[in-house]
């Protein structure tokens, strides 16, 4: 086998289903929820939450609000998180994550034209 095929063997067992790194991290956050005592809605808002926080990538955002959304989790509860926590953590990372989360959960990437804040009118 060459160093070649490694790279593509292994891209083409994840590509069908087999990803254990990706199960193991699934595996831990539901053993954290157990440990955690909260009820599962308030735990994966909390999770959104320290995503935000720590500006992280897409695909954070993608297993959480995946799990988070089969648990009940609505779009208006993580809208509704994303506004709490916004005078703590500050704008930028809020417009960062809801950008991370469309990229995320349905594979927009937005522009820094579309985030562009919208001229006032004249009154």
């Amino acid at each position: 086998m060459t160093s070649q095929a490694v790279p593509e063997s292994a891209l083409g067992s994840i590509a069908q289903g087999d990803a254990p790194v990706l199960e193991s991290l699934i595996a831990m956050n539901l053993n954290s929820l157990e440990g955690s005592g909260l009820d599962e809605k308030t735990y994966f808002l909390v999770r959104i939450a320290a995503l935000v926080a720590m500006d992280a990538a897409p695909v954070s955002y993608l297993m959480n609000l995946g799990l988070a959304a089969d648990l009940g989790v609505t779009v208006e509860d993580v809208q509704g998180t994303l506004i709490a926590i916004a005078p703590v953590v500050g704008s930028a990372r809020v417009a960062s994550a809801a950008s991370k989360i469309l990229r995320a959960a349905f594979g927009v990437a937005v522009s820094e034209a579309d985030m562009a804040v919208p001229e006032q009118r004249q009154g």
